[in-house]
Order: C-alpha cells, then structure tokens, then sequence
C-alpha cells in the first residue's frame, strides 16, 4: 500500500487523553513525530533561543540558577494571569513552528504527525496540517489519570483542564477522533490501526470518528 504524498497530520488531546500514547503508536506505524511540547522545552533550556526574549519580557527573575526557564514559576504566573500566558505565547510559538519545520523538512517520512496539545488554542495550526486528529475522553477520566500519573491535587488539574480549549472546541476541528476512555491499551492501538489504514491510502478522505 503506497503512503500518501506528504501527509501532514495534526494531533491534538487534553491533558490526560492520552495523547502521548496515541503519538507512540502512531510512530510505530512509520510515522515521524514533531513533539512540539519537547520543542518547548528544548527554547527554554539554558542557551535556548527564547530565553532572551524570556528574560526581556519577563525579567531575571523567570530564569533559574542554570540559566533556563523557571517552569514553576511562569507556569503559577500563566495561569494567574491570561495576558501573561498570551505574552509568554507570542515569544515562543513563532520559535516552535519554525524548529517544528525544520524537522519537519528533515524526518524525511511519508507522514508527518505534528503533535501539538495547543493546535486549537493556536489557531494557526490547523492551517498548517491536512487533517486533526483529537484523542478523547472524559474529563474525570483526564483528573483521574493526572492525579495518578503526576501527583497533582485534584484542583489543579482541573485549573490545566480550564485554561485549555474546550473538549467540545477540540471535538469541532477534528477530522477524526480517538477515544480513549474505559478501554485497553489494544482496543487504543486497534483505532489508530484502523485510522492510519485509511488515512495511508492515497486520496482517501476516510475520517470521523472511530
């Protein structure tokens, strides 16, 4: 089965969706995968190209003992106050997508998965995709495997779940969905098998949800 020509697909989840795994199973399929969190993290470690704009917007103070970002501290200022997380946004976005290109030029594979938690908040993403994928599930199922998975209060994971796009805005932009609620890590990998048997057969325009 021939893959098709430069399929550029976008993947999105809240927290605790269980996108990361659906991201894993997808590269063991052949595709090659663009983390854009790990990207994140990579402009914000000493020497990371958005730590001179950090430190300029924000002021010493945001950058720790190592020269890298505070994560702690911007994360409790992102969400205490919006038009901080908005400031914090416009420096970085602009470097992910152009080191997101970047690799994007260099993978080198039939299929591009573009791993991005932020695609429907961003609004510029989905312009630069052919199709969205959204893992799914319940937002008790989401502060269930947080609390278990991170130690987080309860509380706060719900605070994450808030300041993220809305389970129904994400539901709205994709073109297929993967449910990831109450079922085996199998009956996972049995949906992205099917999507991707799909979504590999050039032409198709097979989506919706699985």
């Amino acid at each position: 089965m021939t893959a098709a020509p430069g399929l550029r697909l976008g993947l999105t989840g809240g927290i605790g969706s269980g996108k990361s795994t659906v991201s894993a199973l997808l590269a063991d399929h052949g595709a090659a995968v663009i983390d854009t969190d790990a990207i994140a993290r990579r402009l914000t470690l000493p020497g990371g190209s958005a730590i001179a704009g950090i430190r300029s917007e924000f002021g010493d103070d945001f950058i720790d003992t190592t020269g890298a970002l505070d994560r702690e501290r911007m994360r409790d200022l992102a969400f205490a106050d919006p038009r901080a997380k908005r400031r914090l946004e416009g420096i970085l976005h602009p470097l992910i997508g152009l080191e997101a290109e970047r690799e994007a030029r260099e993978a080198g594979a039939a299929v591009l998965v573009f791993d991005v938690p932020l695609l429907v908040e961003s609004g510029r993403w989905r312009q630069r995709v052919d199709r969205v994928l959204v893992v799914d599930c319940s937002e008790q199922t989401q502060v269930e495997r947080v609390t278990k998975r991170a130690g987080w209060p309860a509380q706060t994971v719900r605070s994450v779940i808030a300041a993220q796009a809305s389970r129904a805005a994400r539901l709205a932009c994709a073109d297929a969905v993967v449910h990831n609620d109450g079922i085996t890590l199998e009956q996972l990998a049995m949906q992205v098998d099917t999507l991707w048997r799909q979504w590999r057969v050039p032409g198709s325009d097979a989506g919706g949800t699985l």
